[in-house]
């Protein structure tokens, strides 16, 4: 192994284990939580953090780790020593318009006046949207018609 793949290992295992730690630690998520939430493997999470793989991480899963924890790929992406722009099939694609409130709850969540207490519940709330499943078809249409 080349020192420069070595290193990269490292940094890259760094990255994973500090933000395992900060999901502990603000989340209190164990590793099977992390594991839900991302749609990455304990298996997966456990080899980056030893830094035991052969060949690199795919871009989606590394992407689905971060977005899954909230962090910005792009810092993951310069641990590996990729191209920050890049961040896969998505790459090269105008954004999707945003709605309204979730700019507000956005601008709340950056605002310095607003309370970390009510930053951690817009994100907890924001999350549990974000993972539950979805209703099948169906039922959402019967509770339409029961309003």
């Amino acid at each position: 192994m080349t020192e420069t793949a070595n290193a990269r290992k490292i940094a890259f295992a760094t990255f994973v284990r500090r933000a395992l730690d900060e999901a502990r630690a603000t989340r209190a998520w164990s590793g099977t939580e992390v594991s839900r939430r991302t749609g990455v493997s304990r298996q997966t999470i456990n080899r980056w953090v030893r830094g035991d793989w052969a060949s690199d991480p795919e871009a989606e899963r590394v992407v689905a780790f971060c977005e899954g924890l909230g962090l910005n790929p792009a810092a993951a992406f310069a641990a590996l020593g990729w191209d920050r722009t890049a961040t896969g099939p998505r790459a090269g694609q105008p954004a999707p318009p945003m709605d309204p409130d979730v700019e507000a709850l956005l601008r709340r969540l950056v605002d310095p006046n607003v309370s970390d207490a009510e930053k951690f519940h817009i994100r907890e709330t924001i999350r549990y949207l974000a993972y539950r499943p979805t209703l099948p078809v169906d039922v959402r249409k019967r509770g339409n018609q029961a309003g």
